[in-house]
């Protein structure tokens, strides 16, 4: 069982940077798979980053490519999602999940945060 957190959400304007964490709980977070998720309204959950269990691995959205980061601390049972040159179409809750399995199908993730709001806007 892993619960996990999400933190770090709020309203930013155009162009800024945020930083959401994921904090999980359960000794055996190095163990999952992690992803990054936003929903906005009217929209499907769209998958936008996720890093295999021990970090090596990393694959985004295109959406999203070359603006955010993925990052884990095993250590910590943290993961990170460094957000830059924010758009308004960024706009949404985040969510971050665990899964066994280090792939973009969003039902092989198990666990799922409560998520966190991101506004864009000037």
């Amino acid at each position: 069982q892993v619960q996990l957190v999400e933190s770090g959400g709020g309203l930013v304007q155009p162009g800024d940077s945020l930083r959401l964490s994921c904090a999980a709980s359960g000794r055996t977070f190095s163990t999952y798979a992690m992803a990054w998720f936003r929903q906005a309204p009217g929209n499907d959950r769209e998958l936008l980053a996720r890093i295999s269990s021990p970090g090596a691995n990393t694959a985004y959205a295109d959406s999203v490519e070359g603006r955010f980061t993925i990052s884990r601390d095993n250590a910590q049972n943290t993961v990170y999602l460094q957000m830059d040159a924010l758009r308004s179409e960024d706009t949404g809750v985040y969510y971050c999940a665990a899964g066994k399995w280090y792939t973009d199908y969003i039902g092989s993730y198990e666990y799922w945060g409560q998520g966190t709001q991101v506004t864009v806007s000037s």
